[in-house]
């Protein structure tokens, strides 16, 4: 019984790798790329396989405060979030709309969002 236990007390894997080394930096400074995410996260467009990979995983994410989420995974999506943030509020707005339109997760995630506005 306490091995059961152990397994169900012990968070769940990671999400892949995989795409760990995406150059975050490159597509934020790509309005293309940027607006290509952006439309695919939307459903406003075609995924590559990580935009798609990405569209699976952000609600999961949300929900469970990026629990599965390696290091680089956490950093990039701090990295995002300050970029959005301060730089494209408009698409900050829209993803908004689409993965939290009751403001839950903004509400859930006020001091973190405070904390990077300002700071490119």
């Amino acid at each position: 019984m306490a091995c059961v236990a152990v397994t169900w007390a012990r968070p769940e894997s990671t999400y892949t790798d995989k795409w760990d080394n995406i150059n975050v930096d490159g597509i934020l400074e790509s309005n293309r790329l940027l607006k290509g995410y952006v439309d695919c996260l939307l459903g406003k467009g075609r995924c590559t396989p990580d935009g798609k990979a990405l569209k699976e995983t952000l609600p999961d994410a949300l929900e469970h405060e990026c629990v599965k989420c390696t290091g680089k995974q956490r950093s990039g999506a701090d990295k995002v979030i300050r970029h959005l943030v301060n730089k494209r509020p408009d698409l900050w707005k829209e993803l908004a709309v689409k993965y939290d339109p009751d403001n839950i997760y903004q509400a859930r995630y006020k001091d973190k969002i405070d904390a990077v506005k300002g700071s490119a």
